[in-house]
């Protein structure tokens, strides 16, 4: 009994992570990028600033996403309960788990040797490679073919570069 059940539930994890729709790690990947640039001034403990400004942004994001979501359910009269809830909160978890790596590389960039520009510049490209990283994962995720692949990897680049640009233009 107990193997059946923890076949099943193995089963369904793995079902799960078959149909799990990274464009929420896309969405939060530019969403870090954006916070770096727009970070602008810092306070007297920068780094701890940037990493709680992606961290809390990240998590403002996916609440708003997760309420819209189920929102979004009770107009079209679903009911909804705990496991719906928990569904979707898990559904739109890859938007705050896509600020986690830029706001690590953040905290690490002392190790490094980097000072605060450098740091912005190391969370900006953390972030755009993930942006890349999970659009690839979608991809893999829903069957494409290379070709496919290669073309969502260099439409999100391009997207990265142009955020990148942004923090270019605006002296950032």
């Amino acid at each position: 009994m107990t193997t059946s059940r923890g076949t099943a539930r193995r089963a369904r994890s793995a079902q799960r992570r078959a149909h799990a729709d990274n464009t929420g790690g896309v969405y939060g990947s530019m969403l870090a990028a954006s916070v770096v640039v727009g970070a602008g001034h810092l306070g007297e403990l920068p780094r701890l600033e940037l990493v709680l400004l992606l961290l809390l942004t990240g998590a403002v994001f996916w609440m708003a996403h997760v309420h819209a979501q189920l929102f979004g359910a009770r107009l079209a009269q679903q009911s909804i309960d705990r496991r719906t809830v928990l569904h979707v909160c898990r559904d739109e978890w890859p938007i705050l788990k896509a600020a986690v790596p830029p706001a690590a590389a953040v905290a690490v960039s002392p190790l490094l040797g980097l000072g605060v520009p450098g740091t912005l510049w190391l969370a900006l490209a953390v972030a755009v490679a993930g942006q890349v990283g999970w659009s690839l994962a979608a991809a893999v995720r829903a069957g494409a073919s290379r070709r496919q692949m290669a073309l969502s990897a260099a439409v999100n680049l391009l997207l990265g570069l142009l955020i990148i640009l942004l923090k270019i233009v605006l002296k950032k």
